[in-house]
């Protein structure tokens, strides 16, 4: 158990686009404008996706679905936990603070 009975501290969670870059893009040599075509979106929005400089949004979560035939809460599912785990970073400090019902 961690000192204060706090929860260790967990990694960060891989982006959504982490995947199709890494096991689809990179092995395929598919380029960005291939995929921008084939989601049917700006090469600007890949690119920023890829460089992880934007969120999945839920139309891009369908968009994924379909191209890569799976759900798109699985893609929604992964952005959700990297947004919870960026906000729980960026107040952490403000939470620390908080008492649980169970230890008042």
């Amino acid at each position: 158990m961690c000192p204060n009975n706090r929860k260790p501290a967990t990694p960060k969670p891989t982006h959504p686009v982490a995947i199709p870059r890494e096991r689809f893009m990179r092995r395929s040599r598919v380029s960005v404008a291939k995929l921008a075509t084939a989601l049917g979106v700006f090469r600007q929005s890949v690119n920023e996706l890829l460089l992880e400089r934007r969120a999945v949004s839920p139309e891009m979560t369908m968009r994924l679905a379909l191209l890569f035939n799976n759900p798109a809460n699985f893609w929604f599912n992964i952005q959700q936990s990297l947004d919870l785990w960026e906000i729980s970073q960026s107040v952490k400090n403000d939470i620390a603070r908080i008492i649980s019902r169970d230890r008042r």
